[in-house]
């Protein structure tokens, strides 16, 4: 529980400094890469819910409801891409959108330091998995970075299509979040099976 409170606590706040940015910026790119890190926080809650409560069921359907919202969340993001396509806009304050970037890299990294010494200290699949998921997810992050480079060096066009491509990946987590869920389940069943073999053998 400790380790999921961690992961979820930094990539929140991570998303929270990267939306204040994007409402002075204007990058697309940026709002898609700071609901990637929602999303990719909001993992963590059906985690949590099976560790804490131990039911399957419970978390599988928490896990249904963070999938949805998810693939909403990639809905919004492509949406706003597509606008962005139709209509350019100049972007603003490009240092703070770079800084942005660096700022959804560090969150990611940490997240997922935490998550990968806590499921090999505790033995959990789901949590490894989520963790070297995280490390991958900076290096999304690091694409805003891109984008602020792109357009100082006018070439805004490039926000929307990293925005886009960013996008994409939002769409690969929803898959891979519903892959953690299941394996945090069968993990689940597994402790189950050893608390019942703990209690017989006594």
């Amino acid at each position: 529980m400790k380790t999921v409170a961690i992961a979820l606590a930094v990539l929140g706040a991570a998303a929270v400094a990267q939306l204040l940015v994007f409402m002075v910026s204007g990058s697309v790119a940026l709002l898609a890469d700071m609901i990637h890190n929602f999303g990719d926080a909001l993992t963590a809650v059906p985690l949590g819910i099976a560790f804490f409560l131990r039911s399957a069921r419970g978390e599988k359907i928490a896990g249904l409801f963070v999938v949805l919202a998810i693939a909403v969340s990639a809905t919004v993001a492509l949406v706003e891409t597509i606008r962005r396509f139709i209509h350019p806009q100049d972007l603003h304050h490009l240092a703070v959108l770079a800084a942005a970037g660096v700022v959804g890299f560090v969150g990611n990294e940490i997240a997922a330091r935490v998550r990968l010494h806590g499921g090999r200290r505790l033995g959990s699949p789901a949590l490894v998995a989520d963790g070297n998921h995280a490390r991958i997810d900076g290096f999304v992050s690091l694409a805003v970075i891109g984008s602020a480079i792109a357009a100082w060096l006018g070439a805004p066009i490039l926000d929307p299509m990293i925005g886009f491509a960013i996008t994409l990946v939002i769409l690969k987590i929803t898959l891979d979040s519903w892959k953690t869920v299941r394996h945090a389940e069968i993990d689940l069943e597994h402790i189950d099976d050893e608390h019942a073999h703990h209690d017989h053998d006594h």
